[in-house]
């Protein structure tokens, strides 16, 4: 049974911004779940691959670029993120004008040219321009119009609905390291690279087949960063919570098999730490949406920001060479974590009208794109100054998550006032 409003006791926003026009969601029905489908299939490939960088991090770290400095491999993987956000400002109004199509279908060839690339590099520029670069740009061409597209169809359940695409992120993070660490030993870490591939290429077809609009075409988008929509001081406070929220996410997903590596935990092991944290967050992408829509976005994202911070300095700083505290600690930070990728696009699209979701959402994603880049990077330097210890990597990661869960609930204030009894 759903909770109604007074049960709950919770008062809506003062304001809305969506017009009349976009108030006649289908909210389901065959059609608006057929999209939802289709946004879950250009997900696999993309969010997957960004929740596998923990254990090509561990992977290359130890074979292709084991000559290299853990700063100077945190540059690849900070830069799949970057891409991955930067190129919204272009795609999201591309979205916005021409619908999905014009994207996600140069986006799913050059997924799987990028893929192949990646198969055959050895060397640091190969892997950096194949997988970093060309990966990135491809993955944001597949991960902007499949949020985008699932905004056009829910509205009340649009926190429900983007959590249920975002799962996909979670299915492919423990999908593609279990192809990796089953198949490289045996038959190659290329062939393994190639076998994922394949599956992201059955996937991007579904999705090129599935992902539609319903509004009718922005014409006055531009492909450029809207800095004027910063001039909106609850777009820009959102911006900046959403910023801090993902310039934290990525350090213990990129890290944590590295960590299970340096306390002597055997290889297989430590490599399915990733799929761990990734079963946690399956769930850690729906649920919260679920709740979201009764209790309000941006009161969960304080709510999940807290207890990954908590998780973090408390759990993993203490865990050690415990591993049952460590998988512990990656099975409900995964969880908790979560909403950091599912919820947060539903955040900007409620300081936004829909028809301009695409290049907001670009926009923003832009601006979060330099903290993805040099998060990891950071992380790679503070862990070379500490001696090769993750202590400094750890805490650096929960202060993060601190600093995020400040400005969410300064953003909330800003949006929705300060009352503790408004849902938004």
């Amino acid at each position: 049974m759903l909770l109604t409003q007074e049960a709950l006791d919770l008062t809506p926003a003062p304001d809305s911004l969506e017009s009349p026009k976009d108030s006649d969601y289908p909210e389901g029905g065959l059609q608006a779940w057929s999209v939802v489908l289709g946004a879950w299939c250009a997900m696999v490939p993309s969010m997957g691959l960004l929740n596998s960088l923990g254990i090509l991090h561990a992977w290359t770290s130890t074979h292709q670029l084991s000559d290299y400095s853990e700063s100077s491999i945190g540059w690849i993987f900070g830069a799949y993120g970057f891409f991955l956000y930067f190129a919204g400002a272009q795609v999201g109004p591309i979205f916005d004008t021409f619908g999905p199509n014009y994207v996600i279908v140069p986006g799913s060839i050059g997924m799987i040219v990028s893929l192949l690339c990646f198969s055959f590099s050895e060397e640091y520029y190969q892997i950096f321009l194949s997988f970093s670069v060309l990966g990135g740009l491809s993955a944001c061409t597949l991960f902007t119009p499949a949020v985008s597209a699932v905004v056009h169809w829910f509205n009340i359940r649009r926190g429900w609905a983007t959590g249920v695409a975002c799962t996909a992120g979670g299915i492919g993070g423990v999908a593609f390291p279990l192809i990796i660490l089953f198949a490289a030993p045996k038959i190659g870490f290329g062939w393994a690279i190639r076998i994922i591939a394949l599956l992201c290429a059955v996937l991007c077809t579904v999705a090129c087949g599935l992902l539609k609009t319903r509004l009718p075409p922005n014409k006055k988008a531009g492909a450029s960063v809207d800095f004027r929509a910063l001039k909106d001081v609850k777009y820009a406070a959102t911006t900046v919570a959403i910023f801090l929220v993902e310039f934290a996410v990525f350090i213990p997903i990129t890290y944590i098999a590295s960590y299970g590596a340096y306390i002597g935990v055997e290889d297989t092991m430590s490599y399915l730490l990733i799929p761990f944290l990734n079963i946690g967050a399956i769930p850690g992408r729906f649920l919260p949406g679920l709740v979201a829509d009764r209790l309000g976005r941006f009161n969960v994202m304080v709510l999940t920001s807290l207890i990954c911070s908590l998780l973090t300095l408390a759990l993993w700083f203490k865990a050690g060479n415990n591993l049952a505290a460590i998988i512990c600690y990656a099975v409900f930070f995964g969880f908790w974590s979560g909403a950091a990728i599912s919820l947060t696009p539903v955040c900007i699209s409620q300081v936004c009208a829909t028809e301009d979701y695409g290049k907001r959402n670009g926009t923003t994603f832009t601006i979060v794109s330099i903290g993805t880049l040099v998060g990891i990077p950071i992380a790679g330097a503070i862990q070379e100054r500490s001696g090769g210890e993750y202590g400094g990597v750890i805490i650096f990661g929960g202060v993060l998550y601190l600093s995020a869960t400040v400005t969410f609930i300064l953003a909330r204030g800003i949006c929705a006032g300060w009352s503790l009894k408004t849902k938004f």
